[in-house]
């Protein structure tokens, strides 16, 4: 379920190039009015939400809405951020700096940069039983295959929300910049690296 169009097109071409497509079905929707039929309610065996629940303002709502739609016995995981979490090393605090902003602009429209840290409590809280908790790395170094990803990756993530890092403080776009052309700098190091855990969870609905 996805309520970007654009978004439901990339995920369609992908899993058409992977041979996929009669795997899955993708629908048009929101998380808080999920596009299911009365019969479907109750009757999954997995809801999954990943990187959604750090960008609403009521993530409980959410997850009270997945513990719904699986049935008895059934499973909810959820996967998001922490953004708080991020290490580099060697140190860079002109990026450490940026990166606080960053995370911190999610408050300014109601959103949680450390709900990852929240998520077997949500999953109490909406009636679920919570059964695992666990971090998923996300990271790497200089000289991996991946690392011009991983920081290609990470500068496009603050790029897109310029706007909002303006708004909730006082760093102009050339700070921002600055900042992060010390991060490509800095990842030229030999010994540059990156750690980042996703936080995961899993709880169960209860029978009956």
């Amino acid at each position: 379920i996805e309520r970007s169009t654009a978004q439901l097109e990339a995920a369609r071409r992908l899993a058409r190039e992977e041979g996929e497509e009669n795997l899955v079905e993708f629908r048009l929707g929101d998380a808080l009015e999920p596009p299911l039929g009365a019969e479907e309610w109750g009757s999954f065996d997995l809801a999954h939400t990943r990187y959604l629940l750090e960008h609403v303002p009521d993530p409980l709502a959410v997850v009270r809405i997945m513990a719904r739609a699986v049935r008895p016995g059934g499973r909810v995981v959820l996967e998001d951020d922490d953004h708080e979490r991020m290490s580099l090393w060697p140190e860079l605090p002109v990026f450490d700096a940026l990166w606080r902003v960053y995370w911190n602009s999610y408050r300014t429209v109601g959103n949680d940069p450390v709900v990852g840290r929240k998520l077997v409590a949500l999953l109490h809280k909406a009636g679920l039983v919570p059964r695992r908790n666990h971090w998923l790395f996300f990271g790497s170094c200089a000289g991996a295959p991946d690392w011009r990803e991983v920081i290609d990756n990470l500068v496009g993530v603050i790029r897109t929300a310029r706007v909002q890092m303006q708004q909730s403080s006082s760093i102009s776009p050339q700070e921002q910049e600055s900042a992060l052309a010390a991060l490509v700098a800095w990842s030229e190091q030999p010994d540059a690296a990156l750690w980042y855990p996703i936080c995961w969870a899993e709880g169960l609905r209860k029978d009956g």
